[in-house]
């Protein structure tokens, strides 16, 4: 049987509301022992199913946008950049742009 383990400053009182609450994403994926459901930020401490589902499904696609991003600042350093032009009415080649914030003054 896991416990809910809760770090909080000594003297923090917690209605029963709030324990019930906590325990109801005990069982989420993701939940590992000894600190439990972590929720740093009470954000769950209402229990809202819902609310918590979609928190999680933002998580994991600002995780994603993440990963892509970092993915597109490193594979132009390691692959090389395509050959060409990115606007021939500007003369302006991929190779003449730089990597990560330098190329917003570029574009």
């Amino acid at each position: 049987s896991t416990g809910v383990v809760l770090a909080t400053r000594p003297g923090a009182k917690f209605s029963k509301t709030t324990v019930t609450a906590l325990k109801a994403f005990e069982q989420e994926l993701g939940v590992q022992p000894p600190v439990g459901f972590w929720d740093p930020l009470g954000l769950s401490k209402d229990g809202d199913v819902e609310a918590f589902k979609r928190r999680r499904s933002v998580e994991l696609k600002h995780g994603r946008i993440a990963m892509l991003a970092t993915m597109g600042y490193i594979t132009p350093e390691i692959a090389g950049k395509f050959p060409g032009y990115l606007s021939p009415s500007a003369g302006l080649k991929f190779a003449d742009v730089p990597n990560g914030l330098a190329a917003i003054s570029k574009v």
